[in-house]
């Protein structure tokens, strides 16, 4: 019995790639953060509340994009601005980074690279790849990607980072551009995020969308995104889930 793709009610095309917001959604940044927080307090001989400090430096990630996305300062790859927004969150926390090794800031701004896949989202995506390209689609840069994608084993077919795109979600460009590397028509595209505010703009470019629910990507106070909040081509608690929707 041949496959038939998902066809999608929004765009009316065939889905022939699925790809994944990935901070939140594939991976879980904030356990990641906090548990590298948690070492380098300790070996620094700081009190730190990690989970604290992963939200303060979390909190910085869309103002540090916005200065890129309206036009008051050219690319910068998301990296650099982690780096920029970490010194800025230990100030917050009362430390001083100029007192703390060049090594050992660099060190600690790669827990980006080192995030762990929420438990379904290796299979998933493996399962989705069967029938389908699947990648990030993502305000991560290539490098950060890949080496994200190789830490927690994510089975990407391609990675397209916005240092490739030279933009931010959520401008229009970021979906289009990468439905354009790929040689795909916006339609044929889906991206799969956990935040209604992506589905939306992706929407609005054209893109098919699948919300995937991570009701703990902020901690057990978290008040935004539990649910859909537009009528998405799919929705899902799960990215395994997700797959069984997209490969039934």
């Amino acid at each position: 019995m041949s496959f038939e793709p998902y066809r999608s009610p929004s765009t009316g095309r065939l889905v022939r790639a699925v790809l994944f917001d990935t901070f939140g959604t594939v991976v879980d940044w904030r356990t990641g953060v906090a548990r590298e927080v948690a070492a380098f307090a300790a070996a620094h001989g700081v009190a730190l509340d990690a989970h604290a400090f992963a939200d303060r430096w979390r909190a910085l990630y869309q103002p540090a994009m916005e200065a890129i996305r309206s036009g008051q300062r050219g690319f910068t790859k998301l990296d650099t601005l982690h780096r920029e927004n970490l010194d800025e969150a230990l100030r917050h926390h009362g430390i001083n980074p100029e007192l703390v090794s060049r090594e050992s800031l660099e060190e600690l701004n790669r827990s980006w690279h080192r995030l762990p896949a929420w438990p379904d989202s290796v299979e998933g995506l493996a399962t989705i790849r069967r029938h389908y390209i699947v990648g990030p689609l993502s305000n991560g840069n290539t490098s950060l990607l890949l080496e994200m994608a190789r830490n927690a084993g994510l089975p990407w077919d391609v990675i397209i980072g916005s240092d490739m795109t030279r933009t931010y979600k959520p401008l229009p460009q970021a979906y289009l551009r990468t439905a354009e590397f790929l040689d795909l028509e916006p339609g044929e595209v889906m991206l799969a995020a956990a935040h209604n505010t992506d589905l939306r703009a992706a929407r609005e470019s054209g893109l098919a969308t699948a919300f995937v629910a991570r009701p703990t990507e902020y901690g057990p106070g978290q008040v935004a995104d539990l649910a859909p909040e537009g009528d998405w081509d799919l929705v899902a608690s799960s990215v395994t889930e997700l797959a069984d929707r997209l490969v039934a």
